[in-house]
């Protein structure tokens, strides 16, 4: 979620912001590159549970409305969708190709053992696809 500027997509505005943050950083002096983390929720969908609890969250969009009486915020959509069409919606994502982390949000009310389900998917299904370390 970010405060909304310019009615972009969410993935865009943020890669927008980063742009500009890694040109601050170097018109500062800095030697090396900055560090970048973006969040994300990702869910590879691989058996009917997972379609059951994110199938619906694949097919949303990005979403606008107020946190503050004048200021308008964009929240950024959920990806879910089988391993193949991840990784291609995911490669679109212009925040996620200017950041060098990636952190997933996890849904902790699930249990432990389906967010190892969840992580062992991304790991195994997406992460190599995109190149992701």
């Amino acid at each position: 979620m970010k405060f909304d500027e310019n009615g972009k997509p969410f993935h865009i505005q943020q890669a927008e912001q980063i742009r500009l943050y890694k040109d601050g950083w170097k018109k500062a002096g800095h030697a090396r590159e900055p560090r970048v983390s973006v969040s994300r929720s990702i869910f590879a969908l691989m058996n009917d549970r997972d379609r059951l609890y994110f199938g619906q969250q694949g097919k949303g969009s990005d979403s606008f409305g107020y946190i503050e009486p004048t200021q308008r915020a964009v929240f950024g959509k959920g990806y879910a969708a089988e391993p193949d069409q991840l990784i291609r919606e995911l490669a679109a994502d212009e925040a996620l190709q200017e950041a060098d982390t990636v952190l997933l949000t996890m849904p902790n009310t699930l249990g432990v053992d389906y967010n190892v389900h969840v992580l062992s998917a991304i790991l195994e299904h997406v992460a190599p696809g995109l190149g992701w370390k």
